[in-house]
């Protein structure tokens, strides 16, 4: 099957870190399909060669086992191409159609990877040169927006002229192979099942922590923040995966659908829960990794007298007969004590108690997500018996874990979530993409805590570089009479 994959931005920041290395690595796998060819598109005034070497170049920058050798890369260099485009300039675009005629490829990819601002103009100037065709598809990076009513323009103006199945809402976190796993341990096991519900879970914590600042991206969190740029996509997407109930089969809209009633489904904010259920931070200066870092409002780009929320905390329940009464914690912030990504599933204690346990300890199944990827699950059992006292040392239990490491098992270079997901839209399939009635659903959800920071006073209470986050965030989940997991 033939293919042009036409990337705008392409020599922008996310193409030579995420999208260009993903592409080689399934080139280096060969799972990319053959006869295809790679259009970088941009204002530089470039020959293809110039772009070839120029993505040649930042290669340097990536991960060594992910870099290629030199015979690689002329190989995999052979299929890209460069075009000078401005993307508010109808000319350009039919240039770009001319060069796509060329071929008549069987399959079409358009990857927006711009400023949100500029998808209506790219998808409008698609369509009027006539580069709409059914074999074609559009992929949207997010953020898709910056709240519900400029989301919703987004995708009106994007339906004008593609369909909802040529439209590929892209959210890397679906492409992880832990997610994978995830859906693999739900769905393909009969073991968790019957435990999956209100009478045997006490709660669920999603944690998505980063140890690095904004970095160089200062700018751009200031137009974001960890709500819009965490939590109203990939943490609600984690969430969607962990509650929905099992679809009737492994179609995308059958998948889509389940997600969509858990989004339906979680309980609406009000004044009192906006104020006692959610946390939001921002990182002041510290000691990460070592070393002394700034504060947020000193890094490069970002106001000095910033608002903007670098941590968010809250807890939710979803309003259905799985799971009534449940409470959720989702976490995530920039600038905390490790990097950390992970699903914790808290079961309740025994019914009744014959052992003597420590207090506080209960079964729990983690899902590691990064850095490590694989399964926790947490038990009792009993130790090796205190000679001195054996009657009592046969009623005392102590904690065990089994623990299944993916890397281990699978081995450590598996399909990175950009591979999976750019192979996904060249071979046109849609599971692991947003539909626009989930992603206007989760926006729907958020938009009650962006309009009530918008006129709190208060701002985001600050916290120290290297450490979990605001103190708030333990006090609200202690209300429940729980903690988080690496307080444990």
């Amino acid at each position: 099957m033939s293919f042009d994959l036409v990337l705008f931005g392409g020599t922008g920041d996310l193409a030579w870190r995420k999208l260009m290395p993903a592409l080689f690595q399934a080139f280096r796998h060969g799972t990319l399909p053959e006869g295809g060819r790679i259009i970088g598109v941009g204002r530089d005034d470039l020959s293809h060669e110039q772009y070839r070497d120029l993505i040649r170049q930042r290669f340097d920058k990536v991960d060594l086992a992910k870099r290629p050798s030199a015979d690689e890369f002329a190989r995999f260099a052979a299929l890209l191409e460069f075009v000078r485009m401005d993307l508010s300039k109808p000319d350009d675009y039919t240039r770009l159609a001319q060069t796509l005629q060329e071929r008549q490829a069987d399959t079409v990819v358009m990857y927006v990877a711009t400023a949100p601002a500029l998808f209506t103009t790219v998808c409008e100037q698609l369509a009027a040169s006539g580069l709409n065709t059914p074999h074609t598809r559009v992929v949207l990076e997010k953020p898709l927006g910056h709240d519900l009513a400029s989301n919703r323009a987004i995708n009106q103006t994007v339906r004008r002229f593609f369909s909802e199945n040529q439209i590929f809402r892209i959210d890397h976190y679906l492409g992880k192979p832990s997610v994978q796993n995830l859906f693999a341990l739900r769905f393909g096991n009969a073991l968790f099942e019957p435990l999956w519900r209100r009478e045997h879970i006490a709660n669920i914590q999603i944690t998505m922590a980063e140890d690095l600042g904004v970095e160089s991206r200062g700018a751009f969190y200031e137009t974001t923040g960890a709500l819009r740029d965490m939590v109203q996509n990939h943490a609600l997407q984690l969430l969607c995966a962990i509650a929905m109930e099992p679809p009737i089969n492994a179609h995308a809209d059958a998948i889509r659908d389940e997600k969509l009633k858990v989004l339906r489904s979680l309980k609406p904010w009000t004044t009192e829960s906006l104020t006692q259920d959610v946390v939001r931070g921002q990182y002041s200066a510290g000691v990460s990794g070592g070393n002394k870092v700034p504060a947020y409002r000193d890094e490069p780009g970002v106001n000095p007298h910033s608002n903007t929320e670098t941590f968010v905390a809250l807890r939710t329940e979803i309003a259905n007969w799985r799971w009534a009464g449940v409470p959720f914690y989702i976490r995530t912030g920039k600038r905390l004590a490790g990097r950390d990504a992970r699903i914790v599933v808290n079961f309740r204690p025994t019914p009744h108690a014959i052992f003597n346990t420590h207090a506080g300890l209960a079964n729990r199944l983690v899902i590691n997500l990064q850095p490590k990827d694989g399964l926790e699950l947490h038990l009792m059992a009993q130790g090796q018996e205190n000679r001195s006292s054996r009657a009592a040392a046969a009623q005392n239990l102590s904690p065990v874990q089994l623990d299944l490491d993916f890397d281990k098992r699978f081995g450590a270079e598996r399909v990175g979530a950009y591979e999976r997901l750019l192979l996904d839209v060249i071979d046109g399939r849609l599971n692991l993409f947003v539909r626009s009635d989930e992603q206007e659903e989760a926006w729907r959800w958020v938009e009650p805590m962006i309009n009530h920071w918008a006129t709190d006073s208060q701002g985001p209470r600050p916290y120290a570089s290297g450490t979990w986050g605001p103190s708030a965030s333990s006090a609200m989940i202690a209300r429940d009479g729980f903690c988080w997991s690496e307080e444990n």
